[in-house]
């Protein structure tokens, strides 16, 4: 089984940035395809980015791109979020998780390995 730390988040103007790291441990960091996801209160869990096990391919959700970056560095055993121009929007508890992908190239969020998050908060 693999776990999965997040860590990073915090409270940000709007305009700044931030950069999240998710930890993994547990089996072999370069054979997963990974992806980050968010979920404000009161709201569904969103996707917002993934890359692929080999971290030639990523995909975003239309709302974040240009915005934010997903980077993986696989000799840490590490996943990252760059997330950039923020907005209140961007307010959430932020999460990583592991899945095929297939499933994370379309945006699916019915992950069973999920991190404890890190809270976001982008300050107007």
């Amino acid at each position: 089984q693999v776990q999965l730390v997040e860590s990073g988040g915090g409270l940000v103007q709007a305009g700044g940035s931030l950069r999240l790291s998710c930890a993994a441990s547990g089996r072999t960091f370069s054979m997963l395809s990974m992806g980050w996801f968010r979920q404000a209160p009161g709201k569904e869990r969103e996707f917002v980015a993934a890359i692929s096990w080999s971290g030639g391919s990523t995909y975003y959700a239309d709302s974040v791109k240009g915005r934010i970056t997903i980077s993986r560095d696989n000799a840490k055993n590490t996943v990252y979020l760059q997330m950039n121009s923020l907005k209140p929007e961007d307010t959430a508890a932020y999460y990583c998780a592991t899945g095929a992908w297939s499933r994370l190239r379309v945006g699916a969020t019915d992950f069973g390995s999920w991190g404890q998050g890190t809270q976001v908060t982008v300050s107007s």
